[in-house]
């Protein structure tokens, strides 16, 4: 039995273990696209498949919808992707997943003495601003936006 080329948006929720209203999403924010019977539709190809677990284990591991869509466009439309693609995405956000792993481990460290010394040494905590100095740097979180950096 030869399986259908175009796929119906119930059997890619089905396949891929999505729901129907995520498939609606991805396509909305360019992710994913499908095009639309006389009868308006939707119909998917089969590379769909492959997109969606792209996007699943993309997420899971905190990757945002704009960074995938970026690496998105950067694959040829209608082509399932490869091998050789998903090595090449996945490398790009394994670097990214590593700096915020050493950003975490620092705020992981600096939390420890925090937490430990119960801020009976607030005048020489690391994290503290008096009279909200950082403010004059500019807006968010100052420190972290530095740690960042280095």
């Amino acid at each position: 039995m030869a399986l259908p080329r175009e796929l119906t948006v119930g059997q890619v929720a089905r396949r891929a273990g999505v729901a129907v209203s995520a498939l609606h999403f991805y396509e909305a924010r360019g992710l994913i696209r499908a095009y639309r019977t006389a009868g308006n539709q939707r119909r998917y190809s089969r590379d769909v498949l492959r997109r969606v677990a792209i996007i699943k284990v993309a997420q899971e591991v905190g990757i945002s919808l704009a960074d995938i869509a970026a690496a998105f466009d950067s694959l040829p439309e209608g082509r399932t992707p490869t091998r050789e693609d998903w090595s090449r995405l996945s490398s790009t956000w394994r670097d990214d997943l590593d700096r915020r792993i050493d950003q975490l481990k620092k705020l992981r460290d600096g939390l420890t003495d925090c937490i430990g010394c119960g801020c009976m040494s607030i005048d020489r905590c690391p994290l503290r601003n008096r009279d909200d100095r950082l403010a004059l740097q500019g807006q968010g979180a100052r420190r972290l936006a530095l740690a960042r950096r280095k």
